[in-house]
């Protein structure tokens, strides 16, 4: 059990180091060859991802508003769903459904991906031509993420509301001007600077357990499967744990 935690420790321990060198360069995120890998990581986080997160963000604001609103409707508030899924797509549910979306299908990619590279031996020949894999593997994809998160954030809000303003003027008989009229009244901009700012720092935590992981594998491909299981779990972890420490921070 004690060998087990020291272990654990150990491996925060690495990831935050290998976090901390990734940052120191960032700086040379333009160089011509660390712009390409940018480049092409923010596509892929950002733009072949968007097909699973447009279904997911609609169904989430759409299942806020109807179980919402079914509630409010008891007490004839049912105006108030505006502000209801409005305020909790910007604090809460945008951040966080985009987050596991971008741990499961990035995150797992990533770390399949590096850690094929090591059982491989590629990170080992990189380092023979003095290619240090931190700056040209973790770089990128760190800073890729912590770009495209709140990007995809914002989507995710925007189709969420909207989602829940038709399900607001098809089901629970409120305009959608009535419905926009009561969000903008009592969402305040703090919700949305939130929610940014924990849509990038998931990003963060996202991209330095995949790489971490990724780097760690031994055992071959069962190796490989066993860094993309323990990144999905330990990203999702992470992100609630995180998620609830910066919204009790934000609004005790």
């Amino acid at each position: 059990m004690g060998r087990k935690v020291l272990m654990n420790l150990r491996g925060l321990g690495q990831a935050i180091l290998m976090l901390l060198e990734a940052i120191l360069y960032i700086p040379r995120a333009l160089d011509r060859r660390s712009r390409h890998e940018l480049i092409y990581q923010m596509y892929v986080a950002g733009i072949k991802s968007l097909g699973v997160i447009t279904v997911v963000a609609a169904f989430t604001g759409m299942i806020l508003a109807l179980q919402t609103g079914l509630e409010l409707r008891r007490f004839g508030l049912q105006q108030n769903i505006g502000t209801a899924v409005t305020v909790v797509m910007l604090r809460e549910m945008g951040p966080f459904m985009t987050a596991l979306i971008i741990a499961a299908s990035v995150g797992s990619a990533i770390a399949a991906q590096i850690g094929t590279m090591v059982v491989s031996e590629e990170v080992s020949a990189l380092e023979i031509m003095s290619i240090n894999p931190v700056r040209f593997l973790v770089m990128p994809r760190l800073l890729a993420l912590a770009i495209m998160m709140p990007i995809l954030t914002v989507y995710t809000n925007i189709l969420g509301i909207v989602g829940g303003a038709i399900i607001g003027a098809t089901q629970l008989q409120v305009s959608i001007q009535a419905y926009f009229d009561n969000a903008q009244l009592f969402a305040q901009n703090k919700d949305l600077y939130v929610g940014l700012l924990k849509a990038v720092v998931f990003g963060v935590v996202i991209a330095t357990t995949a790489c971490h992981q990724g780097f760690s594998t031994s055992e071959g491909a069962v190796g490989v499967g066993q860094a993309t299981r323990r990144t999905v779990i330990i990203s999702f972890l992470t992100i609630l744990v995180l998620g609830y420490m910066m919204t009790r921070l934000f609004y005790r």
